[in-house]
């Protein structure tokens, strides 16, 4: 991961809470102020950066233009690395002054997952419907009463090797499709038309900040299907994750620091999984997934991921902007970036879906990348791994399709935009959680 180098802020005071300053100091210790968004003499201004390590007490949105999310966040190399032992990663070295374009370097890590068949860009979107979801697994109370009827013929018995007893369908596996709603946060994962197991993971919930203020939280996690075991990679990252994240906030950690330290804890959760070789060192093709999370907190909306899966932010209101929040960690994304290819040409080639960021043990290193945002007005927060996405890509065709009243009914929405992935063909696993954003109207408050 890259870091700024180190460059002294020259305050004799702090701009956050006017307490004296040492120079080479990184955060204000009497508040936390972050010194090091603060530009050096003879610089221009930098992005605003959120002070980490205050709880509850955000800075104000800067101006903005209306419609837009304003970025309050930490560049993606401003909190510090780990790689996947968990050490902390040396600085980067500055870039020359003969810096030039060029293709990435094609010995970097790159990992391949099933290749995607992707609708032509040239069709129309499908009108979005609520297509009917396959039937979830018989819940554990259910199956204490006795044999589930089956889901195929609704009249027969379920044997204990997972066959109608009736007419002999085979019913679905409890991660073939799962659905939960949780504090007003839902997701929905599918095992989609032609994977054989659901390689897909998430984890949902709600919490309390530090001053009571409610906090909701959802994590996607996508396992490798090149790797091995990528089933339990994405289980064991998305269950870490919630459970990092649940136990932070309430702690008063800001929550994009929550964030950063709940990636750090997936990807712990995902290099146990490992087998190790004769010489000690993790094997290759080790289990390996993406991940991508978010948690709206008292006006913050905070995402974090490393590798392809995304979040998108759509407003309720459809006249304004949608956006993607996240940057794909992928061959196509570092086309794009590199100035080789428009993103139309990138996500067309067959190299696409190459990822060059993952979390596993033979990753090179952990870089997670997080990101914080004021939206001005109210929506939802999509997301997702590929298997939606491949079929909605662009945040316009997001918005298209999330239901107009999601944020309201989040369980049905996803319910709906699974369908929309499956209607498409349902090349893939597919998996979305949203996570509602509200703003209360101007001038509301405490009588």
């Amino acid at each position: 991961m890259s870091q700024k180098p180190k460059q002294s802020h020259g305050l004799a005071v702090c701009p956050g809470c006017a307490e004296p300053l040492d120079s080479g100091d990184r955060f204000c210790g009497a508040c936390g102020y972050d010194l090091s968004a603060v530009p050096a003499a003879g610089e221009g201004p930098d992005r605003p950066t959120v002070a980490i390590g205050t709880p509850v007490n955000w800075p104000d949105a800067p101006p903005r233009e209306p419609g837009s999310l304003s970025t309050m966040t930490q560049h993606p190399g401003d909190l510090p690395g780990t790689d996947s032992g968990g050490h902390d990663l040396p600085p980067a070295a500055a870039p020359t002054e003969d810096f030039e374009l060029a293709a990435p370097d094609p010995r970097a890590a790159v990992r391949v997952d099933d290749p995607v068949v992707a609708p032509a860009a040239a069709q129309a979107p499908a009108p979005v419907q609520q297509a009917p979801a396959p039937e979830a697994a018989p819940a554990p109370e259910e199956a204490a009463h006795g044999p589930a009827l089956c889901v195929a013929c609704r009249a027969g018995r379920v044997d204990t090797d997972g066959y109608c007893e009736n007419c002999g369908h085979a019913q679905p596996r409890e991660r073939d499709h799962m659905e939960r709603e949780l504090g007003g946060v839902a997701a929905v994962s599918d095992r989609g038309l032609r994977h054989h197991r659901n390689e897909d993971a998430f984890a949902v919930s709600s919490t309390t900040l530090a001053d009571g203020s409610p906090a909701t939280l959802a994590v996607v996690c996508d396992g490798v299907s090149s790797a091995t075991r990528p089933d339990e990679a994405s289980a064991a990252a998305a269950e870490a994750a919630g459970a990092a994240l649940l136990a932070a906030l309430p702690r008063g950690t800001h929550p994009q620091q929550a964030m950063h330290e709940a990636i750090v804890a997936a990807s712990r959760a995902v290099n146990s999984l490992a087998e190790k070789a004769a010489d000690g060192e993790p094997q290759r093709n080790a289990p390996a997934c993406t991940i991508v999370g978010s948690v709206v907190a008292d006006g913050l909306l905070v995402v974090g991921w490393v590798g392809d899966s995304r979040a998108y932010w759509v407003p309720d209101d459809r006249a304004a902007p949608a956006a993607r929040l996240t940057e794909d960690d992928s061959w196509a994304a570092q086309m794009v970036a590199a100035g080789l290819m428009n993103e139309a040409e990138a996500y067309a080639d067959e190299r696409a879906h190459a990822i060059t960021g993952w979390l596993g043990a033979d990753a090179y290193e952990l870089d997670p990348h997080t990101a914080a945002f004021k939206p001005d007005r109210s929506g939802v927060v999509v997301v997702c791994t590929d298997g939606l996405w491949n079929y909605a890509e662009g945040p316009e065709d997001m918005a298209r399709v999330v239901p107009a009243d999601a944020a309201d009914r989040p369980l049905h929405s996803a319910r709906v935009l699974v369908g929309h992935a499956l209607d498409g063909g349902g090349h893939d696993n597919i998996t979305v959680a949203l996570v509602p954003f509200a703003v209360p109207p101007q001038g509301a408050g405490t009588a």
